[in-house]
């Protein structure tokens, strides 16, 4: 798949996040101000992927830019990348790419003018222009050979490397691909730099593949997996050519692991559909030299289906051509002769050694049916290209071992001359070494203690640091145990609701009327809605203290509590809940830290009246000598106080289900100053009350 060496927009264009809405330029007074301003607005338009947009976007730049060369240079980048990335219009890609290369020459922007290089290397790579390509290569040379940003070593070393990628000169490749990882690796390490080392590695990790030598390709697949972690697109490429080398290794564990592990990764549509159909061709072919024809074709249908919803006429074209081969195979001679037609528009365009096999397919199918005119035809083209492919990979091994020879060469004249150096050095060294042996005892003595001092003062600072991190675990821990009883608590009340709802509607049809049925249908969807927004509510709240589990106090009316706990609460049936709040109480607390409590607490009195076909729940907000409280009655069973133990005491031993809710109630209250009281009696009920 020779996309997989360019599967990356600009790698090192700084990502911005800029608001999209389009600037009022009227409001700037100068020039520069606007210009800076539309430059912000063409970039986050760019950071959206919103390519169409661009193009009209970055023309009014270039208008505005008149004499500007900086700004010159940025928007003719911005739209080469619009048109390049809006259906492959590369001619139009190229014409801004060589502008925006001319205008950063001439103001020297070191930046704008890597990237103009990076892709115009590829745009003459894509349309054909050899000529322009070798050109570009030694200015990119030129460039290396003068310029002292790393940043421009590190992009431009890379774009070396992808022109012999392209040419098949692999070991080049390699050799330059590494200098840019080197380069990368002394970048900033931010997240996007980070995710361009994993992507070297991984096109290093292509070359190996197409050499197929797939044990060092996995080599740096597995080297690419730390700098990838956070990119599901990369992560996916990466995932499909561990697919390929264990389909060429034929390891049927490892293929079924890195085909279903595809399908996890969320990313673009398009690059999702890519990827699918790439991963469903390297399964077709594994049945396919297994003589498994019927399941070959049933990966084959997948890829073809996945390469014409990806819209990327090369993935489309190497799907159809796995699906003539194995129409073939099938004795399915003239569908098989439809479908590698079509595969052969653009094969030549994208991959020789497709076309190739897609001509050789095409002769085997019509010999098949008998049509000996058509099969000689295709047999001769197949021929012909095939002898190219040979020719050129003989020029290509020959060219490599005259390569290794002269570096053997000039290693061995390097290695007699290092000899006679040795000899000479080694007699003025004897002279030295008598010196130096008198000066190196005595600084030896000297820095042993130095050292000694040293590492004592670092092991000190090392249990120290140890100790920190040990505290902060341990915070860390509790903050889980508590984000885990919220969700335990606070989400399992209205999913059991739900789920009772539907149990009903399936297996008691017969037991609810039709006005039942549209109640019950009003009431779970209610439910769900509900709990939708609670799950929203909780878990943007959990992310948000993760942290630093700390309250946030502000003025809240007890109203907008009562009415939260009566939506999150509103699927429970035969259980009437009610509220009272006739003083319009406002407490100053947080809002989400109660919201938790009240829940836990109406929860346990839902589960307390699980039993009781009349049951009732009372929440109740007064004042009383200065005193805020609010509480909840319900008139279930009752329990002993010592059902309660884990409400005062830090010692109990808790689980899920038994104190978890109580502890985290208690450490919520203590967290917002107020304080829980139980009264509990048997056969009568029990309230809880919060003072404030």
């Amino acid at each position: 798949m020779r996309k997989a060496g360019f599967l990356f927009l600009l790698f090192f264009l700084t990502v911005s996040v800029y608001t999209q809405q389009q600037p009022e330029l009227a409001q700037y007074k100068t020039k520069e101000q606007k210009l800076n301003a539309w430059l912000k607005y063409s970039q986050a338009v760019l950071d959206k992927e919103e390519y169409s947009k661009l193009i009209i976007v970055s023309q009014k730049g270039i208008e505005l830019s008149k004499n500007y060369h900086k700004y010159l240079s940025t928007f003719y980048l911005h739209q080469g990348i619009a048109y390049e990335f809006s259906n492959n219009q590369y001619k139009k890609a190229l014409i801004n790419y060589e502008n925006a290369l001319k205008y950063a020459q001439k103001v020297r922007h070191i930046e704008n003018q890597t990237s103009s290089l990076m892709r115009l290397n590829y745009i003459y790579y894509s349309l054909n222009e050899n000529r322009k390509g070798k050109a570009l290569i030694e200015t990119i040379k030129k460039v290396l050979d003068t310029t002292k940003s790393n940043y421009a070593r590190a992009v431009l070393y890379g774009s070396l490397g992808e022109y012999y990628l392209n040419t098949s000169e692999y070991e080049n490749f390699i050799g330059y691909q590494l200098k840019a990882i080197n380069y990368k690796k002394q970048l900033d390490k931010n997240e996007p730099n980070t995710e361009n080392i994993g992507v070297s590695y991984c096109q290093i990790a292509s070359a190996y593949v197409k050499m197929k030598q797939f044990d060092k390709a996995i080599e740096y697949l597995n080297e690419s997996k730390p700098y990838i972690k956070t990119s599901p697109y990369v992560s996916a490429f990466s995932c499909n050519y561990l697919l390929q080398c264990y389909v060429a290794k034929k390891q049927p564990d490892s293929i079924k692991k890195y085909y279903k592990l595809i399908y996890t990764f969320p990313t673009a549509k398009d690059s999702l559909f890519l990827n699918l159909s790439f991963a469903n061709q390297s399964m077709s072919k594994y049945y396919a030299d297994e003589g498994q024809v019927n399941k070959a074709y049933h990966y084959a249908k997948k890829a073809v289906l996945f390469g014409h919803k990806s819209t990327d006429e090369e993935i489309l074209m190497e799907a159809n051509t796995i699906m003539g081969r194995v129409l073939y195979e099938k004795g399915d001679y003239k569908n098989a002769i439809i479908t590698l037609k079509e595969a052969s528009k653009n094969a030549l365009n994208y991959d020789k050694e497709f076309f190739v096999i897609i001509n050789q397919k095409l002769s085997q199918s019509y010999a098949a049916l008998g049509l000996w005119k058509e099969a000689f035809h295709y047999k001769e083209i197949y021929a012909k290209y095939n002898d190219e492919m040979m020719h050129e990979s003989a020029k290509q091994s020959i060219a490599n071992a005259e390569a290794r020879y002269q570096n053997n060469t000039k290693k061995q004249e390097i290695k007699n001359l290092s000899a006679q150096n040795t000899i000479k050095n080694i007699q003025i060294e004897d002279a030295r070494e008598q010196r130096l042996f008198l000066i190196s005892g005595i600084l030896l003595v000297g820095i042993i203690g130095l050292l000694l001092f040293r590492q004592n003062q670092n092991r000190k600072k090392t249990n120290q640091k140890l100790q920190l991190l040990n505290q902060e675990l341990d915070e860390a821990n509790k903050i889980k145990a508590r984000f885990f009883g919220i969700l335990n608590h606070d989400l399992r009340s209205p999913i059991s609701n739900l789920i009772h709802f539907l149990h009903l509607q399936k297996e008691n049809p017969e037991l609810i009327d039709e006005e039942t049925a549209l109640r019950m249908q009003a009431k779970i969807i209610s439910g769900a809605e509900n709990l939708l927004s609670s799950m929203e509510d909780i878990l943007l709240w959990s992310k948000g203290q993760m942290e630093n589990f700390k309250p946030h106090f502000k003025n809240i009316p007890v109203e907008v509590i009562f009415e939260d706990t009566k939506k999150h609460f509103s699927a429970v049936e035969n259980i009437e809940i009610s509220f009272e709040n006739s003083e319009n109480i406002i407490l100053n607390t947080d809002e989400n830290y109660l919201k938790t409590i009240i829940r836990n607490l109406t929860g346990n009195a839902v589960k307390a009246l699980d039993k009781n076909k009349n049951g009732k729940i009372i929440w109740k907000a007064w004042q009383e000598h200065n005193q805020t409280l609010l509480s909840i009655t319900d008139n279930g069973p009752g329990e002993s106080l010592e059902k309660f133990k884990a409400l005062y005491d830090d010692s109990e031993v808790i689980g899920i289900k038994s104190g978890l809710g109580l502890h985290l109630i208690r450490d919520l209250a203590t967290a917002i100053n107020c304080k829980i009281e139980v009264d509990s009696k048997p056969n009568f009920g029990t309230t809880f009350t919060i003072l404030f």
